[in-house]
């Protein structure tokens, strides 16, 4: 089967398209043939050699995949051959066969293609066990989403809108700005222009948000502090301009905040299964009444993997980026 390898770490250049074996599931796996991968952040870490994969998991990049299933372990429940699935992956996402977990794997919301169905799992996983599960968002709260135009900014929206909270969001274009507010966002902020920390403020009298979702990390972090609520939570999962920061410790006393993190790949696969089944009870009857979708940006075929980490590093994407097969 044709996989995506990396030569050495470093930009798209080292990327080329490979031949291996078709594996073989194990117990609790399914095999999937794969329609379309979804490209995220980690992938670009992982190539970079800055996110390396968890010692049980593949060495080729991709955390999501859309396909058919073709072959299933011997203890797998509520899944057969032909079944058509989105499955959250700790890696070989990039290949034309793909293992994956049995819980892990959800049906394809019938209103979906395999390319928009490919961009689901790492962000929906994600935002579902951060908002909702971690932490335990209400309706009627308010929420600062930072990377508003990412795929994890475009499903944190969604989610929190139809979710009855109020939604504020940065990205840096007016362009995506205006996308932001189509799919949800209250406010969006263009933080090229405009300082995000006195926006806030302003909007909120001074009061602040209840949640910050930070992809961003740097400075933004004390910030990101100082426009929290009195128990307010600021969750990081990530740091696009910096992971060691310097920070007030005495404003996190006396305001009570949580600062807390995660990151999906290390879970358990019955932390993963739990979120899985969330996910089909909750968003899936959004996502079929087209409350909720995917937000899919641009798909490039397999051979064409290069230009589409060319095309993510550049940051020219609103929503997601996906490989076809």
């Amino acid at each position: 089967m044709k996989v995506v390898e990396i030569k050495k770490h470093g930009g798209p250049e080292v990327l080329y398209i490979g031949s291996r074996p078709i594996p073989k599931p194990n117990i609790n796996e399914v095999l999937i043939k794969v329609k379309a991968a979804g490209i995220n952040k980690p992938d670009i870490l992982q190539r970079e050699g800055e996110y390396p994969p968890p010692k049980d998991a593949s060495d080729v990049l991709g955390l999501e995949v859309s396909g058919e299933v073709v072959e299933l372990g011997k203890e797998t429940k509520n899944i057969k051959k032909g079944d058509k699935v989105c499955a959250l992956v700790s890696g070989g996402g990039y290949s034309e066969y793909c293992l994956a977990p049995y819980t892990q794997c959800l049906p394809i919301p019938k209103n979906l293609s395999f390319e928009e169905a490919s961009a689901i799992p790492e962000t929906f996983f994600t935002i579902w066990f951060n908002l909702f599960i971690r932490s335990k968002i209400k309706k009627n709260q308010k929420i600062l989403i930072h990377g508003g135009s990412s795929g994890i900014g475009t499903t944190a929206i969604q989610f929190a809108k139809n979710f009855g909270l109020k939604v504020f969001t940065t990205t840096r274009t007016d362009k995506k700005m205006e996308n932001c507010k189509k799919i949800g966002a209250d406010y969006a902020i263009n933080s090229k222009k405009i300082n995000f920390e006195e926006f806030i403020k302003k909007e909120t009298n001074n009061k602040g948000v209840d949640f910050i979702l930070d992809i961003v990390g740097g400075s933004y972090v004390q910030k990101n502090i100082n426009i929290l609520k009195r128990n307010g939570t600021l969750i990081n999962i990530g740091w696009l301009t910096g992971s060691i920061v310097e920070v007030n410790l005495l404003m996190i006393m006396l305001k009570r905040l949580i600062i807390t993190g995660s990151t999906l790949r290390i879970g358990s696969i019955e932390e993963k299964e739990k979120i899985a089944k969330d996910l089909k009870k909750n968003i899936w009857p959004l996502i079929e009444k087209e409350k909720i979708k995917p937000i899919l940006c641009k798909t490039f075929p397999l051979n064409k993997v290069k230009d589409a980490h060319i095309f993510m590093d550049k940051g020219l994407h609103f929503g997601k980026i996906a490989l076809t097969f």
